[in-house]
């Protein structure tokens, strides 16, 4: 096989940008074959492609090599389960389901080591987390105290919110920012640290906009080591901020406005702490500017990643398993809100879905759409 015919489950803001991105040779020996989506209306702008009316004719109709499943959330675990079963490879847009619950039937459906099963975390691309995630790793800031990540800069307004009917609702989404703009945050975070040990969340929903679900976010979190965490996130802050800031033993680090700081102790804190030498004071230290350039390929890297794997053997930047971190995390803050309490991870599969079915069944809010909106996603592609 000298490319990889891929067919796009979805036609919304992702999944368009994602075929157009392939229509035009972004992602070498990546072939857009086939598109589906419940409205045909859709198709008319991907005439190259051939189109079906759902994803199970084109899961199974011989056209397609790959499947990526740009879908409303909850549909992720369904088509992403049809698509392994039928020995396709499949990259599973972000979230990879709703709920740990979901997540779990998902991840057990690929069976084959063969067979390529990915998640779009894009972000694991960018030179600036990779960066940061070789520093913490390699034992840069020795023993992690304290992690602090304000990303408020996903500033959303009503008229996004009302351009899809399904878009923050628990039936239709099943969340709000967590479930929404911060997998990719979330994953970050796992992906440097590790999962904490337990998560306090605070959440306000509809505290900005006209919806039931999140839209403002802080949460604690702490780790087995000892250290604590604190993540906070909206989409309501305008101008947003997003400053991630670890303290280690042996120095600070602070990544802002496409600059990471370092401010490394020429003794470990830990150590300086105990000394009988002196009363109070700091020990020496110095600051330096890791230099670092531009965002990485974003999501076209991740599906020339993709197309690697298939045609190569090439190592995933993200597999697929790994997505239910970021999913677990946003299912345990808003628990943990929603029922006042600290949630120990790894979390119970089935109280979270519960829980879910329950603000589904008693939901009483009514969503106000206009189909004349349309929201811009290009920029994302760094």
């Amino acid at each position: 096989m000298k490319s990889v015919r891929i067919g796009i489950a979805g036609l919304g803001n992702m999944g368009s940008v994602h075929a157009r991105q392939i229509l035009e040779g972004k992602i070498p020996r990546l072939e857009l074959a086939a598109v589906c989506d419940s409205n045909p209306q859709k198709f008319a702008k991907f005439p190259q492609a051939k189109f079906y009316p759902g994803s199970e004719a084109m899961i199974r109709s011989g056209e397609i090599d790959a499947i990526l499943v740009a879908t409303p959330h909850y549909s992720h675990t369904a088509i992403g389960i049809d698509a392994l079963k039928h020995g396709l490879h499949v990259m599973v847009e972000k979230p990879i389901s709703v709920h740990k619950a979901d997540s779990l039937k998902l991840i057990a459906a690929h069976k084959g080591s063969r067979q390529v099963f990915a998640a779009m975390f894009n972000q694991r691309t960018d030179p600036f987390y990779i960066t940061i995630r070789n520093l913490v790793r390699g034992g840069e800031l020795g023993k992690i105290r304290r992690v602090n990540w304000i990303i408020t800069n996903w500033f959303r307004t009503d008229a996004y919110y009302a351009s899809s009917e399904w878009r923050a609702t628990w039936s239709g989404e099943g969340g709000g920012v967590l479930l929404n703009q911060c997998p990719h945050n979330l994953d970050l975070l796992q992906w440097i640290f590790g999962m904490p040990g337990s998560v306090r969340g605070f959440c306000r929903l509809g505290h900005y906009h006209k919806i039931e679900v999140e839209d403002d976010v802080t949460a604690w979190f702490e780790y087995p080591n000892g250290a604590t965490g604190v993540f906070i996130t909206s989409t309501g802050e305008a101008p947003g901020t997003n400053r991630l800031e670890i303290t280690g033993d042996l120095g600070r680090l602070v990544y802002e406005l496409d600059e990471i700081t370092l401010v490394r102790n020429e003794v470990d804190a830990s150590k300086f702490c105990r000394t009988s030498k002196a009363s109070f004071g700091t020990p020496g230290m110095r600051r330096e500017t890791i230099a670092v350039e531009g965002h990485g390929g974003q999501h076209n890297e991740i599906l020339k990643n993709f197309t690697d794997a298939i045609l190569d053997g090439a190592r995933l930047i993200a597999p697929a398993k790994e997505g239910i971190h970021s999913v677990e995390l946003a299912n345990a803050i808003l628990l943990s809100s929603l029922e006042n309490k600290t949630i120990a991870l790894p979390m119970n599969a089935n109280a979270y879905k519960k829980k879910l079915d329950s603000l589904i069944k008693n939901s009483r809010f009514k969503k106000k759409t206009r189909k004349s909106v349309v929201v811009d996603f290009s920029k994302s592609f760094k």
